[in-house]
């Protein structure tokens, strides 16, 4: 039997909708740049954007109805409703074509971001990780079970600050589908069932205050809501 010298941690995981099943995750991949309006709203060129990927830690987790603390270090404290993706079956350097036999399911996400951090990152140059990878910053509802067919490629997604419309597109309008995300980064790492995608943002990020009712909705998706103490 194996002896640790601590405790080991928990393990990170995510409710199954209509279910008392519990998705075990193993690690948290995010894109960057994947909705043209964002790409552009953020200062960039979408006609010259690639998949921007970068990471979570998985136990930085948010469960649906949770109420988080403001956290410190920022003044500019961002909302990002997206898509999820779970990946069910692993491997490495998957065609486009077959990726969604990978796919567990899918939930709704809201990938929050220490704004000022990051522009402090991106003007030095310097990695995101303290901006997008700190304590309570991956915020996920239940998973969806996905089947056969079942795969959204399109449908609203909308995120409202206490019922006040911020972000709404379709998820259709991403510039790299899910397929093609799956693909590319199954170039750069082996991925594995337990592994999520954040998918992207579209335009309206914006600004979070303490007190602030947080949701995103993804339609056939699910929702998530989060409360900022």
């Amino acid at each position: 039997m194996t002896r640790y010298a601590l405790p080991p941690p928990p393990q990170p995981s995510v409710a199954v909708q209509d279910s008392d099943l519990r998705f075990a995750v193993r690690r948290i991949f995010c894109v960057g740049r994947n909705y043209a309006d964002h790409v552009r709203e953020m200062g960039n060129d979408p006609g010259k954007s690639r998949p921007v990927f970068f990471t979570k830690p998985a136990d930085a987790l948010v469960p649906d109805g949770a109420v988080i603390d403001y956290p410190p270090a920022t003044a500019d404290f961002h909302h990002e409703a997206e898509l999820i993706v779970a990946i069910g079956v692993g491997g490495s350097d998957i065609a486009a074509d077959a990726a969604l036999h990978h796919i567990w399911g899918y939930g709704a996400g809201n990938d929050l971001t220490r704004r000022d951090l990051q522009a402090r990152a991106k003007e030095s140059r310097s990695p995101w990780d303290m901006a997008k990878g700190f304590d309570h910053s991956a915020v996920c509802g239940p998973l969806r079970p996905s089947s056969g067919a079942d795969h959204p490629v399109n449908g609203r997604i909308r995120l409202t600050v206490n019922d006040a419309v911020r972000q709404q597109a379709d998820i259709a309008q991403m510039i790299w589908t899910v397929p093609q995300l799956i693909a590319e980064l199954s170039v750069l790492v082996t991925l594995a069932p337990g592994d999520l995608i954040f998918t992207g943002t579209p335009a309206g990020v914006g600004p979070l205050a303490r007190g602030d009712v947080c949701r995103v909705e993804i339609d056939r998706v699910g929702s998530v809501t989060t409360t900022i103490r």
